[in-house]
């Protein structure tokens, strides 16, 4: 053969390849970054002749599916309306996806398998059809939570802290997923007042106001410099970072140990026990807990939002300049937390000082009921040894029995919690308000944290009382 019948061979032979190489990159390898472009019109036509999966609670009531119409195409529909949509969001072509459809839409479209099984499909004729996603969510405690809230703007977070199963996600106001369907009634939802497409539980945040005394007991405890009898000057207008710092009502107090000081949520001691710690020591058990990056959930990165210390909307280090520490201790200063994040506070203190990662799908099940996967439990970090665990339970157990939290006590069961009140209205008492807590706190099954906006009075008032409810919900539930 001549050598320009070889260069030719050659050549067919390059362009072959390549041809191979980007067919398959398309079709196979890249498959579902192309499906995922938000340019890509095709993709969203094909999705309308998909039979999505189901969204279905922990009890296996269906909480989304899909309807098919008069020519073969599907719409989304959202059974419980308005109950579960921070958690569940929508999906509708006109207008995207949002919350676990958009997490989970691989899945519910049925495309969990290869993308070769999925050629193979359509060559034999056999018509998409979505796996069922079956997530962590109760109802009945749903239902509490939401209702607790009623009218303010807040949200509810509950987690098992054994598994890190989130069990409740609620954010008020909200809205009926079914409406987003519709651009009229989209356009009026986000005219609402309180912001209702905003999912309170993850995003954005409030300053945790003293419930964040719980990350700097732990830091104080676990680091070995203090114990829970340590005694600090809980005098009033102690100077902070050389300003002077007020406790609540002006309250200028003794000696008191960290477990009184908790229990009363004296701002002066746990301010200077801060101050002591220092930058470096309460980084380290804020990015423990989690603080400083995006939560570990199964939902979408781009709609949650990182807690910590901001500049404007820049994420500081805690160990940043511009972060007034003692401040920060007690939850003031600059810090912005989530719902999610203080829940996990709270659930890492009751799982004996390890967070679990938290997850709000259970399993993916195949149309024919094989369950393609199963979302078992698993350790996000160490965060404290146990024995600091049992002993920031103990102040936690003050703080409901005798201290600011007892509207959170259930009768029968012990509660261990703490409150947290941020002023966002200098002389109105018009406060952000937190509660956190687990239950029971010798053998806790339940993790909750609650967040008012501009209520006027304190977390003890507003916030506990919604946490009592809820507690009780899954507990006796």
């Amino acid at each position: 053969m001549n050598r320009p019948i070889l260069r030719l061979y050659g050549l067919v032979f390059v362009l072959f390849a390549l041809l191979i190489a980007f067919t398959s990159r398309w079709t196979i390898f890249e498959a579902s970054s192309l499906r995922a472009n938000e340019l890509n019109e095709r993709g969203l036509l094909q999705q309308e002749r998909i039979d999505r999966g189901e969204i279905l609670a922990a009890d296996g009531s269906v909480l989304a599916r899909s309807v098919r119409g008069p020519e073969g195409t599907y719409t989304r529909s959202y059974p419980p309306g308005a109950l579960f949509t921070a958690a569940v969001g929508y999906s509708f072509i006109e207008r995207g996806q949002v919350g676990l459809e958009r997490y989970r839409s691989p899945a519910l479209n049925g495309q969990t398998g290869t993308s070769v099984q999925g050629i193979l499909d359509q060559l034999q004729g056999r018509k998409p059809q979505g796996d069922t996603v079956i997530t962590t969510l109760k109802p009945a405690a749903q239902r509490t939570a939401t209702a607790a809230l009623g009218e303010h703007e807040g949200a509810v977070v509950a987690l098992d802290p054994r598994t890190g199963a989130v069990e409740v996600m609620a954010s008020t106001p909200s809205y009926d997923a079914n409406a987003a369907a519709s651009q009229s009634a989209y356009e009026r939802i986000t005219h609402e007042r309180g912001s209702p497409l905003v999912n309170r539980a993850l995003e954005f945040g409030y300053a945790p106001g003293s419930t964040f005394k719980v990350v700097t007991a732990t830091a104080a405890i676990d680091s070995g410099q203090y114990t829970p009898e340590s005694t600090v000057s809980g005098r009033n207008e102690v100077p902070i970072s050389g300003v002077p710092l007020k406790n609540d009502n002006n309250e200028s107090l003794g000696q008191l140990t960290l477990t009184q000081a908790l229990a009363k949520s004296v701002n002066t001691v746990y301010a200077q026990v801060a101050e002591h710690l220092g930058k470096q020591t309460m980084a380290r058990y804020m990015r423990r807990f989690g603080f400083d990056r995006k939560p570990q959930l199964d939902y979408p990165a781009e709609e949650m939002s990182s807690s910590g210390e901001y500049l404007g909307e820049r994420l500081l280090s805690p160990t940043s300049t511009y972060v007034d520490v003692g401040r920060m201790g007690i939850g003031q200063d600059k810090l912005r937390v989530t719902p999610l994040q203080m829940a996990e506070v709270a659930a890492t203190v009751a799982n004996r000082g390890t967070l679990m990662t938290p997850h709000l799908t259970s399993a993916i099940v195949e149309p024919d009921g094989r369950v393609i996967q199963r979302v078992s439990p698993t350790v996000q970090s160490v965060v404290m040894k146990s024995s600091s665990a049992a002993a920031v339970t103990k102040m936690m157990e003050a703080v409901v029995n005798e201290g600011t939290g007892t509207t959170a006590q259930i009768p029968g069961v012990q509660v261990a919690g703490k409150t947290g009140t941020a002023e966002t209205q200098i002389g109105a008492a018009i406060n952000n308000v937190w509660f956190i807590a687990f239950a029971p706190a010798q053998n806790p099954t339940v993790a909750v944290a609650v967040t008012l906006k501009g209520v006027p009075g304190f977390g003890a008032a507003f916030a506990a009382p919604v946490a009592k409810q809820v507690m009780e919900a899954l507990l006796h539930g």
